[in-house]
């Protein structure tokens, strides 16, 4: 059953749900690694979701009293888009779903909201990356209303966390 989406359902992350975010990662993690030649995140850095929450770029979808979904935001990508980095746009991380709330299509809901965050925000782009050649994943992407741009060779990885390293970066936008 898909859930219909409210905008109360969205909600910046608070300090209260870092437990349940990290939770989130392990398991979406889990998951990667259940599956063959896709890329698994790493152990993400503590530090670095605290200060996505302090800035209010960590995002959680409320079913309940559950945290259903997780993601992150920022307006700056310049490692992964390079030269496109200078183009106005959202750009999403690191989507992980509870298992209990899988196959609701979160993609669609989160790019819903993303573009009215965006419009609120003044980007002209919402854009999203994955790694290595995940064939479903950048069908589902698609499918959820993103143009893939195609797989490219980072310049520099160096302050990306490590999955970023030696392999290709896929990328997507959706031009508001």
């Amino acid at each position: 059953m898909k859930h219909t989406f409210e905008a109360n359902d969205i909600q910046n992350c608070t300090a209260a749900d870092i437990d349940e975010i990290f939770r989130l990662y392990r398991i979406a993690s889990d998951y990667q690694r259940s599956k063959q030649s896709v890329v698994v995140w790493p152990e993400f850095e503590r530090g670095l979701v605290e200060q996505e929450i302090k800035e209010r770029h960590q995002w959680k979808l409320v079913i309940g009293s559950q945290i259903a979904c997780v993601w992150a935001t920022t307006f700056s990508d310049e490692q992964i888009w390079e030269e496109r980095n200078s183009d106005a746009a959202v750009y999403i991380h690191r989507i992980a779903t509870d298992p209990s709330f899988r196959g609701r299509d979160f993609v669609s809901i989160i790019v819903e909201w993303a573009k009215g965050y965006a419009t609120d925000n003044n980007k002209d782009f919402v854009r999203l990356d994955t790694l290595g050649n995940n064939t479903r994943l950048i069908q589902h992407y698609k499918n959820a209303g993103f143009d893939f741009l195609g797989m490219f060779d980072l310049k520099d990885t160096s302050g990306l966390p490590p999955h970023y390293h030696n392999v290709p970066a896929c990328l997507f936008e959706i031009r508001l």
